[in-house]
């Protein structure tokens, strides 16, 4: 039995921080895993970030809403769920999820948690678990089933590495260069054949 894992952001819909920062003005905020391989440093420089400016979740939010999949996603996601079990595999927050979730037509997704007060300001976050997307497809394999994966940033490769097989898809230069093992493509019809290729073997 075939599942495939994908991750969300860079591969299926835009970086939303970089979305944000653009809105804000504040360049720091453009930073993603695709540069910082910790995630946790990642996070806290954008908890202070926010806390500096105070900026909000619902700041967040009102920019997620002006958000679309990337072109041919959607038909790409369809398509694909016709074949195979689908499970997204994100670093982002079901704080933020929702609006993507629901222009993609509500595929399963696991990711995490923000902290927020009761003003509405982002104090932290709570991981699902340690090393997720990893553990995920680990958890997946218990089940019996072949996992076929994709994504674009460091955080994917622990994912990667773990499926019976896994593709860099849009990745940053940097990250290609250090992880040469995966195939790598820019095209969803090309991803797609990948993945067939792969469940044919």
């Amino acid at each position: 039995m075939d599942l495939v894992c994908l991750d969300l952001e860079g591969v299926l819909i835009p970086e939303i921080w970089i979305a944000f920062a653009e809105k804000t003005g504040i360049d720091a905020l453009r930073a993603t895993t695709r540069d910082i391989p910790d995630y946790d440093v990642l996070m806290q420089q954008r908890l202070r970030i926010l806390q500096e400016h105070q900026l909000k979740l619902q700041d967040i939010q009102e920019v997620i809403q002006t958000l679309a999949p990337m072109a041919g996603a959607k038909a790409f996601l369809d398509d694909l769920r016709a074949n195979y079990q689908v499970i997204i595999l994100s670093d982002t927050f079901y704080e933020f999820a929702q609006p993507m979730m629901q222009q993609l037509a509500w595929p399963t997704l696991f990711c995490h948690r923000l902290v927020v007060n009761a003003s509405g300001t982002v104090t932290g976050y709570e991981l699902r678990q340690k090393d997720p997307k990893r553990m995920s497809v680990r958890s997946l394999h218990a089940l019996n089933y072949r996992i076929f994966a994709a994504g674009d940033s460091y955080n994917d490769t622990s994912m990667l590495s773990e499926a019976d097989e896994g593709f860099l898809f849009r990745a940053p230069a940097n990250v290609i260069q250090e992880f040469p093992q995966y195939r790598v493509t820019e095209e969803y019809s090309e991803l797609r054949r990948f993945i067939d290729e792969a469940a044919a073997r």
